[in-house]
């Protein structure tokens, strides 16, 4: 799988020219050294229900994932979210069960 950063660089796994491939990969070093990295997603809890499920290719048994609140609903209800499992390529928020619908969050996944 190539590499990719947020602004655009792709690494192949293999290129011919041994040159162009280096530049490559210091020009995706230098774009994970300044944080665009794409490990970031948003999800909006599932309303009326105490989980919701996101599906994310990213994610693995044994990842990280943290929550930014996006909205004044998302922020009062960060008492009541966590990350309840992790699996291959996805996870599951539990959380307080309410009527809300815009309870929306950034997530980062490590890892």
């Amino acid at each position: 799988m190539p590499l990719s950063a947020n602004a655009g660089v792709t690494v192949p796994t293999f290129q011919s020219d041994e040159v162009k491939h280096r530049q490559k990969i210091s020009e995706w070093a230098k774009e994970v050294n300044q944080g665009h990295i794409k490990n970031v997603g948003n999800v909006t809890l599932a309303a009326s229900t105490s989980t919701t499920f996101v599906s994310d290719a990213r994610v693995g048994a044994q990842s990280f994932v943290k929550l930014m609140p996006m909205t004044a609903n998302a922020l009062s209800a960060i008492p009541t979210v966590y990350v309840s499992s992790t699996g291959r390529e996805n996870f599951t928020l539990t959380h307080g069960n309410s009527a809300s619908t815009d309870k929306t969050f950034r997530y980062c996944v490590l890892g």
